[in-house]
């Protein structure tokens, strides 16, 4: 059959080599299909002239030196580096598997070395075979043939329709992008023996850059540079000195002189940086197709899940910003948090009339509150509380449990609507069959249990095979490492509450009178900014000890470890990101005892109290000084660390005079050595950074509504910054394939679920709703009345401050002091202890919890349930696909097989032979 198919392309074959040596391919995957066909002869007769020089300095860059063999793969290895015989060796056995090397001097730097390496078009359909590549051989017919003329009218018509309607600026301009027709196209695994089936007008156009990468990373990975199975891939070369680097290349400029609306596109990257990258494109729709084309699909993937994650970020974010102005356009009306006038042994004085509780708090100059520290606080009046109060009512209002299940639910729709959307991505990318055909043993798992196998119960081969025990104590190792990581988290955390302890102490008695009068303030801040630079400090740890944990298990193929690898990174982030934040929404103030009985640390510090108005400020100033802290700090080591980079290799460059002497251009594979390599574990990074994010937007948002407003705005950068990163900053990295985000989905799950139970926390305990509630309902003006008005809470905080003896102190203090409790006073027959309203209040947010998260996941399972997992016309096209595939193999094995027996003079017949 492949005779047969040589002999058919023989004829093009001139033209073939034509068309490589000026760099053009065939319209379907290369440089001719970004030529815009509405272009006139005039306009692109002079770009052709002009950029003559151009072409074949890309040509140069892309090419064998012969100008004929493209360049799939580029190593990089110094003079130097005494692995000599390995890499004789690996090159060797390279030659030996099909592939084509050539050797070339960098211009730069006389140590450096360049292989390029070439796969023959016989050894590129050996080993897509053996990888069941699957490529294009029909174009799709969604339609039955009664149908088509009914829906191909529909269709005008709604085309029709759209050309009277405003245009969509978000929307790409079709003209913009090349008519990417593979994705229009049945596809079957590739097979040398039935090559007569496959749409092949090109040989060398036929395989996309993109998939010859793939074939040539796959053939690197397994081969042998020394006797023995351990001793092979290139991973183990670039780990051990022997090669520098190994990267595809990159197809040519990001940048050209001419504006490509008049001249084109010169390349895939050029196009995707003027259509993606630039930040003049941040309010448009990602081109997915043509990011999957260069990119790979695992990468086309991500920034498919980032531009939805950012775009059902927008209605979360409105909602939020509208309880956030909602607290504050009720601020100085609405009965929150705060507290009533002066007190005396005998009675409680009310304010007149219906002023706020805001008010009351700022006009309450003979409230008396306790000392919050245990020597140099002074006594402090409760309208110095005045701000604080008002900030709290912008984050805890009557918005906040309806924003509370709000995010909940949305965090459901998001997760169940993306299953829907990487369904019909992994259809039009020919995915749908992949994750059984493709997934492969690591060389590693390889090589160590090479001598231990057992038949595969899929493929009914032996492999290598890890036995049970031997797993278990590796998983047991592992176990252990990811508890001391997490317990020595804990213990930073442990340490920024003692600095907190230690420090309220030293503000309170500091010379300065603002950070004197704010010491609460003060302590919060810098214990933030502290706890940010251990976070930071940690996470350089963690990543170390998480690759050394996951390397430690052997992973069985490249998914699994990448699976357990950002499992473990996200444990380890997540309590170091989140664990103060638990502690000041669940434990700070929770234990610090009452005046004259204070509970303290080693005997020695007492315990933090909350501030009068709650601890919920400090809940809020700690997620938002950390969020924007690390989104500023991720965009500075994604973007502006590597530009750093990349502007100091060319600033030494320089400073040699090579290239300035003689102005000399560098070659394609040399601009991308000087460009910074992809990170080393791929897009868990990136992924990590946004799952992390999703925790901060979900599992808090009670405490802190802002958080879905600052993420988006963050990730309409983030989307640019990484699209900049890739095209500009980058090497190309190797296109790898992915069905899905992996574990991420998992996590994001667990992330909804952890949501709802902390919301409800929060709202039950950190915030001031369910003592409200209560004080509404059974002690406030409107008791057996209902809760119908702002007046209902009318003395509310009154009631929540206890009253203490100062003179108990014994620090020359008389009177009474108030302070956040329900506890009876002084000259009660049982001073001191609990009131009945205390339990109330306990029972009822004990209730609120039990409520709220079987309401909120009786709505969750409920939306799942609703929502399928893939469009039902998708489900009716893959049917009818796997149906016509069948056929059209059918008529293309018959229709072959006649015209050979026609050829060879033999009588045939219609039906099978």
């Amino acid at each position: 059959f492949s005779s047969v198919f040589l002999s058919d392309i023989g004829k093009d074959k001139d033209t073939y080599t034509d068309d490589s040596e000026h760099g053009n391919y065939d319209a379907r995957t290369d440089q001719s299909l970004l030529i815009q066909n509405k272009l006139t002869r005039q306009k692109t007769e002079p770009r052709t002239k002009s950029s003559l020089k151009t072409d074949g300095m890309a040509s140069s860059g892309l090419f064998f030196k012969d100008g004929k063999k493209r360049i799939d793969y580029i190593l990089v290895y110094k003079k130097s580096s005494p692995q000599v015989e390995k890499r004789s060796t690996f090159e060797k056995n390279l030659r030996a598997e099909g592939l084509m090397l050539e050797r070339e001097p960098a211009v730069t730097n006389s140590d450096i070395m360049f292989v390029k390496i070439h796969c023959p078009w016989e050894t590129l359909c050996k080993y897509a075979e053996r990888m069941n590549i699957r490529m294009p051989f029909r174009k799709k017919c969604y339609y039955t043939d009664w149908r088509s003329k009914t829906m191909g009218s529909l269709q005008r018509n709604m085309r029709e329709l759209k050309s009277w309607l405003p245009k969509n600026p978000m929307k790409l301009d079709k003209e913009a992008l090349p008519d990417l027709e593979e994705t229009d196209c049945y596809t079957a695994p590739f097979s040398r023996a039935r090559i007569h089936h496959f749409t092949i007008n090109n040989k060398d156009s036929f395989f996309s850059n993109s998939t010859r990468s793939r074939i040539v990373h796959h053939m690197l990975q397994r081969t042998k540079y020394e006797d023995g199975k351990s001793k092979m891939g290139i991973n183990r070369l670039l780990n051990n000195g022997t090669y520098e680097a190994a990267f595809p290349p990159h197809e040519g400029s990001h940048k050209s002189r001419h504006p490509i609306k008049t001249h084109g596109a010169q390349n895939h990257r050029h196009l995707l940086y003027e259509r993606w990258a630039r930040w003049g494109m941040w309010y448009k729709y990602q081109p997915l197709d043509l990011i999957r084309r260069y990119f790979g699909e695992k990468i086309g993937l991500y920034f498919a899940w980032l531009g939805w994650y950012t775009g059902m970020l927008i209605p979360a974010a409105l909602v939020g910003l509208f309880v956030f102005l909602y607290g504050l356009f009720t601020m100085d009306s609405s009965q929150v948090s705060t507290a009533a006038t002066a007190v005396c042994k005998c009675q409680v004085q009310q304010p007149s009339g219906r002023n706020g509780v805001g008010k009351e708090i700022c006009e309450a100059n003979e409230t008396i509150m306790c000392p919050m520290c245990e020597r140099n606080c002074t006594l402090q009046k409760l309208n110095e509380s005045c701000i604080y109060a008002k900030v709290t009512h912008l984050f805890d209002n009557g918005g906040t449990v309806f924003f509370a299940i709000f995010m909940a639910i949305w965090a459901t729709v998001f997760l169940e609507f993306w299953k829907r959307r990487r369904a019909v991505l992994t259809y039009d990318w020919d995915l749908i069959d992949w994750e059984d055909e493709e997934e492969e043993l690591r060389p590693q798992f390889e090589a160590k249990y090479s001598q231990v196998e057992r038949v595969n119960p899929i493929t009914g081969k032996p492999e290598p095979f890890q036995p049970f025990p031997d797993k278990l104590s590796r998983l047991m190792v592992s176990v252990s490492g990811i508890f001391f990581m997490i317990s020595l988290v804990l213990t930073a955390v442990f340490a920024v509450v003692v600095y907190r302890l230690v420090a309220m102490e030293q503000f309170a008695s500091f010379k300065w009178y603002f950070i004197k009068k704010y010491w609460q303030f003060a302590t919060s801040g810098t214990g933030v900014c502290i706890n940010f630079m251990i976070i930071m400090s940690l996470n350089v740890v963690y990543e170390k000890v998480a690759y050394l944990l996951t390397d430690l298990e052997h992973p069985r193929t490249e998914s699994e470890w990448e699976n357990s690898f950002a499992l473990k990174m996200f444990l380890f982030q997540f309590v170091n990101l989140n664990s103060s934040i638990f502690y000041i929404a669940f434990f700070l103030g929770r234990f610090a005892g009452r005046p004259g009985k204070y509970n303290k640390l080693f005997n020695r510090w007492r315990l933090e109290e909350c501030h009068p108005s709650g601890c919920l400020i400090d809940l809020c100033l700690q997620m938002g000084v950390i969020m924007v802290l690390k989104q500023m700090w991720n965009n500075f080591m994604e973007l502006g660390y590597p530009l750093l980079q990349n502007w100091w290799s060319r600033r030494k460059m320089k400073r040699g005079g090579q290239l300035m002497e003689h102005k000399i251009s560098l070659p394609q594979w040399e601009k991308d050595w000087n460009l910074q390599p992809m990170n080393l574990h791929g897009l868990m990074d990136e992924y990590l950074e946004m799952v992390l994010q999703f925790g901060f937007t979900t599992i808090f948002v009670a405490a802190f509504p802002l958080a879905p407003l600052l993420a988006l705005l963050n990730n309409i950068i983030e989307i640019r910054l990484d699209a900049y990163k890739f095209v500009t900053q980058w090497r190309r990295p190797m296109p790898a394939r992915a069905t899905d985000i992996g574990i991420w989905y998992g996590i994001l799950e667990g992330i909804g679920v952890l949501a709802v139970i902390t919301n409800a926390f929060v709202i039950a305990i950190t915030s001031d709703y369910i003592p409200r509630f209560v004080y509404a309902y059974k002690y406030g003006p409107c008791t057996d009345q209902g809760y119908r008005q702002e007046k209902c809470l009318k003395g509310y905080v009154n009631s929540s401050l206890s009253v203490f003896d100062l003179s108990e102190l014994g620090m020359g203090y008389s009177g009474y002091c108030r302070y956040r409790d329900y506890r009876a006073p002084p000259w009660s027959s049982t001073p001191y202890e609990f009131t009945l309203q205390f339990w109330h209040v306990l029972a009822a947010r004990l209730a609120f919890i039990i409520v709220f998260e079987h309401l909120v996941f009786g709505i969750k399972s409920f939306i799942a349930y609703l929502i399928p997992d893939m469009p039902k016309d998708l489900c009716d096209r893959m049917r009818r696909e796997k149906y016509l595939v069948q056929e059209m193999m059918y008529e293309a094995e018959l229709e072959h097989l006649q015209k050979e027996r026609k050829k060879n003079g033999k009588q045939y017949h219609h039906e099978w032979p």
